[in-house]
């Protein structure tokens, strides 16, 4: 029999990643990253459920592909990630503004793993009974955030 904490402790989870090209920039950054710049990203969707369906699965990827990764697709892939309050966001909107994706944050790879589990997994995951329960992105094939809900 399994100890409470040995289940708590226990978890299946389904696992995609999806690669998409974006730029950013990050406003405040000490370095080379306050310039207009971009990655080759590569973000992992960790998703979890209550219970395995009928067929033994968290999901199927499938869901994860149409629905995380196809927003990817249909959001930041080849766009341009601004904060809201980043000081250039008028200029960039006078020559480049169907290009931008304004974002409610200083756009880190931190910064955009929370707000695709926070704020994009719910929304596009809501009727599957499945939650993304963190994500990890990576900026380069060396350097990546890991946010995972609590």
């Amino acid at each position: 029999m399994l100890s409470i904490y040995s289940y708590l402790c226990s978890m299946i989870a389904a696992e995609r990643y999806h690669d998409i090209s974006c730029g950013h920039r990050v406003v405040g950054h000490e370095g080379k990253c306050r310039f207009l710049h971009g990655h080759n990203y590569r973000i992992h969707f960790t998703v979890v459920a209550d219970q395995l369906d009928e067929i033994g699965r968290v999901v199927d990827f499938s869901v994860i592909k149409y629905t995380l990764c196809q927003w990817l697709e249909d959001n930041f892939d080849h766009k341009f990630l601004i904060w809201k309050e980043d000081e250039l966001l008028p200029q960039l909107l006078d020559i480049a503004g169907e290009s931008l994706v304004i974002v409610p944050f200083n756009p880190t790879a931190e910064n955009i793993a929370r707000y695709l589990v926070e704020d994009i997994g719910p929304m596009q995951l809501q009727q599957y009974g499945v939650t993304l329960a963190s994500c990890k992105v990576e900026e380069t094939a060396k350097c990546s955030a890991t946010f995972t809900s609590s």
